[in-house]
């Protein structure tokens, strides 16, 4: 039995001063899906916007669910719209599709490729679209030799 998308209406309200969005949950996660912290979900804004992220308590009385601002671009809404909102708990795991180019990279330094793998989904979607969006081929290639060292360095994200 395919589970009931949970459905409200919410305005997009900016974090502090940045250039940041969220809408907030108006229900409780703990009886919806047994969780007080973050919640994994697979969201719908609008009917229109597909988005896989997750429902996070920050020091709030609610859950918050973020809207990225490729997200607000697509909707074509700001600070202060309102937008439907359709979601799931996304139970799925979450995996990242990586080239064949980055592939072979990896092979070459498995080091750096055992510190990727520990990394957050979050974190190594973020290095792998960041190659994925080097519009030259050499922009590439250097981004694949940069990452290497960035993640054998610690870091986490680009």
């Amino acid at each position: 039995m395919k589970p009931q998308p949970i459905q409200f209406k919410a305005v997009i309200k900016q974090h502090r001063t940045m250039n940041a969005a969220f809408v907030e949950f108006p229900f409780s996660t703990e009886k919806l899906f047994n969780k007080k912290g973050q919640v994994k979900i697979k969201a719908l804004f609008d009917d229109k916007v597909e988005y896989r992220g997750s429902l996070a308590k920050m020091k709030s009385e609610c859950h918050m669910l973020g809207l990225t601002q490729e997200i607000r671009k697509q909707l074509g809404k700001t600070f202060g719209d309102e937008v439907s909102v359709s979601l799931i708990e996304d139970k799925e795991e979450r995996t990242v599709e990586i080239a064949d180019d980055i592939l072979i990279v990896f092979n070459e330094n498995p080091e750096a490729k055992a510190l990727f793998d520990k990394m957050s989904y979050t974190h190594r979607k973020e290095y792998i679209r960041w190659i994925n969006e080097a519009k030259k081929p050499e922009t590439r290639e250097n981004r694949k030799i940069k990452m290497i060292k960035m993640i054998l360095d610690g870091k986490k994200g680009v």
